[in-house]
């Protein structure tokens, strides 16, 4: 097993964690003092000890949730102007590595590739 993909998406997890709470807190919130929209932030807390373990599931489903902020980064980055653009576009790239992350594990780890004793 090649643990380069689990390290892409555990990494890419974590900074997209990080860069949704900047981002909406202090970096550029819609509102000053920061927003709610910092809220975003609670379902990648849901997958986070599954994708630092390693497990092949939790890879599968986080790579669906990963394309909700990969669109919302797209979206953002279209419509929003500054900061908050270059922010967007950095949730965007994040997200798209976390997905191609989690698909590259879920991969790897199929039952059908591992070696079987038999064989």
């Amino acid at each position: 097993m090649n643990p380069w993909f689990n390290r892409l998406a555990s990494t890419s997890l974590v900074g997209l964690l990080f860069l949704c709470l900047a981002w909406e807190l202090w970096l550029a919130p819609l509102r000053p003092g920061g927003s709610m929209l910092a809220l975003k932030a609670l379902p990648l807390l849901l997958p986070l000890f599954g994708i630092l373990r390693g497990k092949r599931y939790t890879h599968q489903w986080t790579s669906m949730l990963a394309l909700a902020y990969v669109t919302e980064g797209l979206v953002r980055a279209a419509s929003d102007q500054g900061a908050s653009q270059a922010l967007a576009m950095a949730e965007a790239a994040l997200a798209t590595l976390l997905f191609a992350g989690c698909l590259g594990h879920a991969r790897t780890t199929a039952p059908s590739r591992t070696i079987r004793a038999g064989d």
